[in-house]
């Protein structure tokens, strides 16, 4: 029932609604606020930076909680690329990670992509893709090419 309300707080949303939410969630670790970002299809796929493919709902979800096991994850969405179109979204992104050490804060990052397709529900998480990144992932690099194929 709690998994029904979530999700009708995203229904009429848009992707960039449905991303605040999962990274909110990731802040809060929200285990239930993060799995109402997801679409509720077999098909749906995880993969965390250095980790395997997840593939459903279940296995999304274990390794969500196993995360937040640990504490929350203090990832922000920076430098967001879209690709848009009526029915998905695909977001293309740097993810900076705050890891508190016995230092101080300090920072990683991911590069991430997030893509959304528009559902019965709403817009909703069909795919999200992080892999290992460097400092140098801080600046984007490289030009837009002027014509795509």
């Amino acid at each position: 029932m709690k998994r029904q309300k979530l999700s009708a707080a995203l229904v009429g949303g848009t992707p960039d609604d449905v991303e605040q939410a999962f990274y909110d969630a990731l802040h809060n670790a929200d285990l239930e606020k993060l799995m109402a970002c997801w679409a509720e299809e077999d098909d749906i796929v995880c993969v965390h930076p250095g980790g395997g493919r997840m593939i459903g709902a279940g296995a999304i979800r274990a390794t969500f909680e196993a995360m937040f096991n640990n504490g929350s994850v203090q990832a922000f969405p920076e430098r967001v690329h879209k690709i848009e179109s009526l029915a998905s979204s695909v977001h293309h992104l740097v993810e900076r990670v705050e890891i508190i050490t016995p230092q101080g804060a300090k920072h990683a990052f991911v590069i991430a992509t997030n893509v959304y397709h528009k559902t019965a529900e709403g817009w909703k998480m069909v795919a999200h893709h992080a892999s290992p990144g460097t400092a140098n992932d801080a600046v984007d690099t490289g030009a837009k090419p002027m014509i795509l194929h």
